[in-house]
């Protein structure tokens, strides 16, 4: 099975837990200190004197391939049988060679700050953080015709599977006629039984599917796993062109490679048809940010244009399906599921999901919503099938399988198992179902087995042989990568991945490649840890087509609406916009107690105004109670993520809000989020200064003012970036509150006033205005009621009650919601105030009510929300 298992539902299997930062791989050093470990020189970027004798092409060529050879036995990508190398091969070596060592060099090194600077990532099986992508410097070339074999393999296998799902879940004719083990169908947990005679909507069970293939010693192709349950990697070989075109563009622009956008167009196509709606409504149904691919999903929603959903995305009513969004509930036609089949509906399947949505079954026997793959398409990736396969082609589409799987036999035949019997030591084992269930996962084989071992095998083919499948070993075939200095072979495995269209399947030309970093060609090994590589299939024909994804212009209409926003995805942009700000008035509090805003006399630890800043930054979380000097505690309040309150923590609860938002949010907002975590998390050189400290918070400053003019300018004012927005003028609207309570009383010192202007970062605009000096009505009424000083609690207020004026109303009654309510409200309060009398404990009321304002969009918005009277239940279905 493919999936995660049944601990968390994902259907994504682990892409192994590597470390991007082994040698070899791009994405090694974010850095701009030289090549990765990677590159073809392997080393750092020479000086001129050095590039002044680098070698030629033809010497640089010869150095790279030096002392390359295939491993004893086994077919190799970059040399044949003679030692010659390859046509394809000596043309893109020849090319590559064609660049300087430090210009290769510098290449692999910018696409490796690509890589980190714009979040392409994975997060490996268990682990809570994600991993740059490891991406190598090499993509695994495919010469044209040997492509077309294998695309037709792949599609003629895709469709075999497609017609064995129809009967399994039809008419069951096979198991009948004992073309299939009725035994082990039935007792394979990826046999959904509330889908048998459910006719899929669309009319098919599998819409997406890939094979991880390999070569076998003779050279020939051969597929080692089916992959049909929700496969993964697609998004990964979109996001591995994009980095390799990139770096080599006139490399790969000279081997004319084929393009792969038009086969993700035939995918949107071909799901889209699939929907009885003109302009259906698709959406990418995903376990969520903690799921192993959640990077590579948000990359092909963002891609194919599709919504991104997780299960409490989804609302079940009268039998179809719906999002639930900002505005409302909007249907949805089409799901492309990225979740094990029997967590899509806890009501039906597995009722320890959290993923799913209730009804979905339901959905689906009413043909209200297409779901590509259907629940329950894990079935065919079991290994008990493996053995059937090739009869079943010749039954089923007349033809013999054109892509044999490894010589399989399962066990729970007798005939079959008095054969393994008899080649016990030389064979391989696996289980027999996917998942695999019951003690035995063991995949050792031959030598690899001890006494024990072989002991509990052979207890399990006595007692229970029907949950084995055994096979003959495979040792992967090999493909060139850079060891440093130069070309070494290492074992590859291939996944091809083809799409339902409306004239059938098509086949995407390339791939996601994994190569094992070790020697060692067995399959068990690939599990330590692999490379990524992108796929070229070189063209036939020299003007290979450049497609896109932009359709004819006459088949899209104009519209000026808004986009669909799930409730979940503005709970997060809103909370995106709190934890900027919240980093910003921690940086600006540390600024101001590092050099007292100016003011000399602040340093002096013992001024009340030092003490008040000390304080609050002690309220807030973002120092500890302890004390200590300005340096110490400035270190804590901006790099100590241990401090829940400092401007670090807020800083990575903001990316963890936006990793959520992947599909929304431009590479130069995550690379601005990126570099203000790494500005803030900075290791200290010993004891930092002041002044270090100091500097760190002006560049943290304005990378926070960077990230607020992206949202500001570049983010569509529909939808998203209102909440984005909301959330930021409701934390500084509560800031300006706070700051004006602690350092705006009647009778504030001049530090005092001049801290609270600079909090409010109104210094400038103060000084334009006022010349005498600071005193505390002006200074009050710029930090609070000034309606036309972007940085007071009158503008945020102003701003809050447009942006919720522009968003929809769910009532039809014609009655005020109550964000609206509460906000027209306090601004009224804050309109007919005056400086000179306002009472303190107004303020601290209107700091009050602004909590309150923040609870109130959460509920009437957010899918936790105590609304759960939810839209739902407000709004006609749309």
């Amino acid at each position: 099975m493919s999936g995660g298992g049944p601990a968390h539902g994902l259907a994504d299997e682990d892409l192994a837990g590597e470390d991007p930062a082994r040698e070899g791989l791009v994405a090694t050093d974010p850095g701009p200190r030289g090549a990765p470990a990677g590159d073809p020189g392997g080393r750092e970027a020479p000086s001129r004197v050095e590039t002044a004798r680098e070698d030629g092409p033809e010497e640089r060529l010869a150095r790279w391939t030096a002392g390359y050879a295939a491993l004893p036995g086994l077919p190799d990508e970059l040399v044949a049988a003679d030692g010659a190398l390859r046509p394809a091969w000596a043309l893109f070596l020849g090319r590559l060679a064609e660049l300087p060592d430090h210009e290769i060099a510098a290449r692999l090194a910018a696409a490796g700050r690509h890589i980190h600077d714009t979040g392409i990532a994975y997060r490996a099986y268990g682990e809570a953080t994600e991993r740059d992508w490891p991406i190598g410097a090499l993509p695994l070339l495919i010469e044209g015709a040997e492509w077309q074999a294998i695309a037709a393999g792949v599609a003629q296998r895709a469709e075999l599977l497609e017609a064995v799902l129809a009967d399994l879940y039809g008419e069951g004719t096979l198991a009948r006629a004992g073309l299939l083990p009725a035994a082990a169908v039935a007792g394979d947990p990826e046999f959904l039984r509330p889908l048998v005679g459910v006719a899929p909507p669309g009319g098919r069970h599998m819409h997406f599917y890939a094979a991880d293939l390999a070569r076998g010693p003779d050279g020939a192709w051969r597929v080692l796993s089916d992959r049909t349950q929700a496969p993964s990697g697609a998004g990964h070989a979109l996001e591995n062109r994009l980095v390799m075109a990139r770096a080599l563009p006139e490399v790969y622009g000279a081997l004319d490679v084929e393009r792969v956008a038009s086969f993700f167009q035939a995918f949107r196509d071909g799901l889209a048809a699939t929907a009885s709606r003109e302009e259906p409504r698709i959406g990418l149904m995903t376990s969520g940010p903690y799921s192993d691919t959640y990077v590579e999903q948000a990359v092909l929603a963002r891609y194919l244009g599709f919504a991104l959903v997780e299960g409490d995305d989804l609302l079940v009513r009268d039998g179809q399906v719906f999002i639930r969004t900002v505005a409302g509930l909007k249907r949805v036609d089409v799901l492309w599921r990225r979740i094990d089949g029997d967590f899509v509906d806890p009501l039906e399947l597995n009722p320890a999901s959290r993923l799913g949505a209730p009804g979905l079954v339901e959905a689906l026997r009413a043909g209200a919503v297409t779901m590509g793959n259907m629940p329950g398409t894990g079935l065919v990736e079991s290994a008990w099938l493996a053995a059937s396969l090739p009869a079943l082609c010749e039954r089923l589409l007349g033809e013999p399988l054109r892509l044999p799987g490894l010589p399989t036999w399962w066990c729970g035949d007798p005939d079959q198992r008095d054969a393994v019997l008899d080649r016990f030591d030389t064979l391989a084992f696996r289980p027999a179902a996917a998942p695999a269930q019951g003690a035995f996962t063991s995949r050792a084989f031959g030598e690899g087995r001890d006494a024990a071992e072989t002991e509990r095998l052979r207890g399990v083919l006595r007692d229970r042989p029907g949950d084995l499948v055994a096979h003959e070993p495979v040792r992967l075939s090999t493909a060139p990568v850079w060891d440093g200095t130069r070309l070494v072979p290492r074992p590859f495995v291939l996944r091809v991945f083809a799409a339902a269209t409306p004239e059938g399947w098509r086949v995407m030309p390339g791939g996601f490649c994994r190569i094992s970093e070790t020697p060692d060609v067995r399959p068990v090994a690939m599990g330590a840890g692999v490379r990524a590589a992108d796929v070229w299939v070189l063209s036939d024909d020299s003007t290979a087509a450049q497609a896109s994804l932009l359709p004819p212009s006459d088949r899209i209409a104009v519209r000026r609406v808004p986009g669909l926003l799930p409730s979940r995805a503005a709970d997060n942009l809103f909370w995106l916009g709190r934890h900027l700000e919240r980093a910003e008035a921690v940086i600006r509090l540390t600024a101001c107690l590092l050099d007292g805003a100016g003011s000399v006399s602040m340093a002096t630890e013992d001024r009340a105004t030092s003490a008040r800043l000390r304080a609050l930054l002690q309220a807030w979380g973002a120092v500890p109670a302890t004390g200590g000097p300005a340096a110490q505690l400035a270190h804590h309040a901006l790099s100590d993520g241990s401090q829940w309150g400092s401007a670090l923590a807020h800083a990575l609860s903001a990316r963890r809000n936006a990793a959520a938002l992947r599909e929304r949010l431009s590479g130069e907002t995550w690379r601005a989020l990126s570099a203000l975590r790494e500005v803030l998390e900075a290791p200290a050189e010993g004891t930092d200064s002041e002044a270090a400290l100091l500097d760190r918070a002006e560049r943290a400053l304005s990378l926070t003012a960077a990230l607020a003019g992206l949202a500001q300018e570049n983010m569509n004012r529909a939808g998203g970036f209102v909440f984005v927005d909301m959330g930021r003028r409701v934390e500084r609207a509560v800031h300006a509150c706070r700051f004006a309570l602690e350092f705006g009383a009647a009778g504030a010192s001049t530090d005092d006033l001049g801290v609270l202007l600079e909090l409010a970062d109104s210094r400038i605009s103060y000084g334009a205005r006022y010349i005498l000096g600071v005193a505390l009505a002006p200074v009050r009424d710029m930090v609070l009621l000034d309606p036309y000083n972007p940085r007071s609690l009158a503008f945020q207020v102003e701003r809050l009650a447009e942006r919720l004026a522009g968003l929809p109303s769910l009532r039809q009654d014609g009655v005020a919601e109550a964000p609206v309510r509460l906000v027209a409200s306090l601004a009224g309060e804050i309109a007919g105030a005056e400086a000179g009398t306002l009472p303190l404990d107004t303020v601290a009321v209107w700091e009050n009510r602004l909590w309150e304002i923040a609870e109130a969009v959460g509920a009437r918005y957010f899918p936790g929300g105590s609304d759960a009277a939810r839209p739902e239940t407000l709004v006609t279905l749309a």
